[in-house]
């Protein structure tokens, strides 16, 4: 999976919060950013969504720690990532599957687990998915930009990705704390074969028939260059009934761009606001969790929606 591009900064401590409580990074893993619901709404300012791309995996984990579920979490890829808080917290793990560990002692994995102060938090490689989501008991809180405490790895705005040694602020449990378990919690799964729904266009025109039915029916795999802007695929190229320049125009969440090699690109959520490539359909934003789980190698088919 190749690693997104960020800005080369520090994630800090804001100054109006230097009295509160901080998560240390210990390992980063090959990627990790703190991630919320996003910052939906600014397109026309060029500013794209972000936010989680395993959106239910990061409302589960918040709502087993009792926080809202646009609370800011960490959203590993492959390899997991490894943290210290300075306080006690309650903490959950989930979405891709993973050994997890405090202070080297295994613990539950998809389940609320409490964390001693100065004791490390360890989610390991992803065992089946590929994105594992840590939310905190009053989540993180750097400081917010334009309303989310996201990392956009195309804009650079939000944090940076992790780095060893970088702190992060801990927010306040709510009152209370988490809510009483309920036993095990049924997790999605990574998908063994992707499906993509297709809403056609807006410039389906701008290929041949026989591309459209290739769309519909080939079979493809997830490219291991695939990342936050867009899933790439492996495959069958579509062929163009027109040729000419596109003049750039606005993308959206789930649009199937297709560059000049013909191999269609899934817009994920940092997915630029414009392009100039013609979008010969759109996968519906509910079919996206799963592509985010979706492993490279994974088998992928569109079907009509």
């Amino acid at each position: 999976m190749t690693p997104d591009a960020g800005r080369p900064l520090r994630v800090v401590r804001p100054g109006a919060l230097a009295l509160r409580h901080l998560l240390y990074v210990v390992r980063p893993g090959a990627l990790t950013t703190v991630q919320d619901a996003g910052r939906p709404g600014h397109a026309h300012l060029g500013v794209g969504r972000a936010g989680a791309l395993d959106a239910p995996a990061a409302r589960l984990a918040n709502r087993l720690v009792g926080n809202p579920p646009d609370a800011a979490v960490l959203e590993t890829t492959l390899t997991g990532c490894a943290v210290r808080p300075d306080r006690p917290v309650v903490a959950v793990v989930g979405g891709a599957g993973c050994r997890v560990t405090v202070d080297g002692r295994p613990v539950a994995w998809g389940a609320p687990v409490r964390v001693p102060a100065g004791a490390v938090l360890d989610a390991g490689p992803a065992g089946t998915g590929l994105r594992s989501y840590l939310a905190f008991a009053g989540g993180l809180v750097p400081d917010p930009v334009l309303g989310s405490r996201s990392a956009d790895l195309l804009s650079g705005l939000g944090p940076a990705p992790l780095s060893e040694g970088d702190e992060l602020p801990l927010g306040e449990p709510a009152s209370g704390g988490p809510p009483p378990s309920a036993g095990p919690v049924p997790w999605p799964g990574a998908p063994a074969e992707l499906v993509l729904p297709v809403h056609p266009g807006p410039r389906d025109d701008w290929f041949t028939e026989a591309a459209l039915r290739t769309l519909l029916t080939a079979a493809y795999r997830v490219s291991p260059h695939s990342n936050r802007i867009g899933l790439r695929t492996e495959g069958p190229p579509l062929e163009r009934s027109r040729t000419e320049e596109l003049p750039s125009e606005g993308m959206v969440l789930g649009a199937i761009q297709v560059p000049p090699d013909g191999r269609p690109v899934v817009f994920l959520n940092d997915h630029p606001t414009t392009g100039g490539y013609p979008v010969v359909g759109v996968v519906p934003e509910r079919a996206l969790a799963a592509a985010a789980q979706a492993v490279p190698g994974t088998r992928l088919r569109f079907v009509r929606a």
